[in-house]
């Protein structure tokens, strides 16, 4: 099974993570799926690793567990994340901690331990799953943990993608919009589709795919794939 080509996606449990490990399993990948609440199911080549993407102890028990199931990890996709929506000043110390530890160190954590296997095995494919709010804020929207953290995580992916670009190593971002996804459970998805110039809500199809192009474009490196009803276009 060494030449079986394995994906790692992070926020496995539910919402795009649980469709982006179906959607690797469709193209026939093995996938190694981790969150805080995820449970084994009956696919053995979907191995399930629960933990704290915000630990780098979890991150290293995900890639030791690909490494030694399947013998290697050709994509990492960051998709673990949250989203604390409040006015600046009233974010407390608490919300700051956990949004910072969750996108960015579960983003730093994991992807520096993919590095080196992917390196001895000749190439990798990384992917994180960003926010639009970054590049285009919206005042109807307060947004500035999420812009602190997933634009932490945009900018680095432009610098990985040039560090290894010559070793054979991708890194991409995907930047959704707003995407009808557990995230907005109970949140009026007519009102929220106003927020894109298309006027419709995305759905989380529209990123599995949007993640899947990048997955099968070997000459698409730092780059952003907004997916997001024109939202990073303007207004």
């Amino acid at each position: 099974m060494a030449d079986q080509r394995v994906a790692v996606i992070t926020g496995a449990s539910q919402g795009i993570g649980e469709a982006l490990v179906a959607a690797y399993r469709e193209i026939g990948y093995a996938v190694v799926a981790t969150s805080r609440s995820i449970e084994a199911g009956d696919d053995p080549n979907v191995v399930a690793v629960p933990g704290d993407i915000a630990e780098p102890a979890t991150a290293e028990q995900v890639v030791k567990t690909a490494l030694s199931r399947f013998g290697r990890v050709d994509t990492l996709v960051n998709n673990a994340g949250v989203f604390v929506a409040k006015p600046f000043t009233d974010y407390t110390h608490e919300d700051y901690k956990k949004v910072i530890d969750i996108n960015v160190g579960g983003f730093f954590y994991l992807t520096q331990q993919v590095i080196d296997p992917m390196l001895r095995q000749g190439g990798g494919h990384i992917v994180s799953i960003t926010t639009t709010l970054v590049e285009q804020a919206n005042s109807a929207v307060p947004s500035v943990l999420a812009s602190l953290s997933k634009g932490g995580v945009a900018a680095a992916t432009k610098s990985l993608a040039i560090e290894y670009a010559d070793r054979g190593i991708r890194v991409n971002a995907v930047s959704p919009g707003l995407i009808d996804t557990p995230l907005h459970s109970g949140g009026d998805t007519e009102q929220l589709a106003q927020l894109h110039p298309m006027k419709k809500i995305g759905h989380i199809s529209d990123v599995t795919h949007g993640v899947l192009y990048l997955e099968r474009a070997p000459l698409v490196t730092g780059e952003f794939l907004h997916i997001d009803g024109g939202q990073s276009a303007g207004r």
